[in-house]
């Protein structure tokens, strides 16, 4: 997903965030990277660029964007946390050999779960988000 640094400011100005070099820096390299980057990785993409960022900044800024609903996290198998640039609906097709993660949109499906716990009535619980991690081996693995 290619975004340009305006819709990145827009982003976090719509969020209610003061904009930032750090939160610019991180929030368009979780973009640029693609694929569920983890911090880590954020930290060494930044880095090239601007080698003074510290690591403590990168993980306070990750978790202020995702509880601002700009990015999401994913957990993997592996328990490896990563961040996730999408935030409309969709699903996860994780491959547990390379540990790749591909983004996975199919409103049938949306459609069928909604319908499904809609009729399920699960007391006591309200239901804000389904996300389904769909584990498997891509054919390139």
């Amino acid at each position: 997903m290619k975004v340009t640094a305006e819709e990145v400011r827009t982003k976090l100005v719509g969020a209610g965030l003061k904009v930032t070099p750090q939160r610019m820096n991180i929030l368009e390299a979780v973009y640029a990277l693609k694929n569920h980057p983890t911090a880590e990785r954020i930290c060494e993409f930044i880095r090239e660029r601007n080698p003074n960022i510290a690591t403590g900044t990168v993980y306070k800024v990750l978790e202020t964007l995702v509880e601002k609903n700009i990015i999401k996290k994913v957990k993997t198998d592996r328990d490896i946390m990563r961040y996730d640039g999408l935030t409309e609906n969709h699903h996860h097709l994780y491959c547990s050999e390379c540990d790749v993660i591909e983004d996975y949109f199919d409103s049938d499906l949306d459609n069928y779960l909604k319908d499904y716990f809609n009729h399920k009535q699960l007391p006591g619980f309200k239901i804000e988000d389904i996300v389904l991690q769909i584990r498997g081996k891509f054919n390139k693995c």
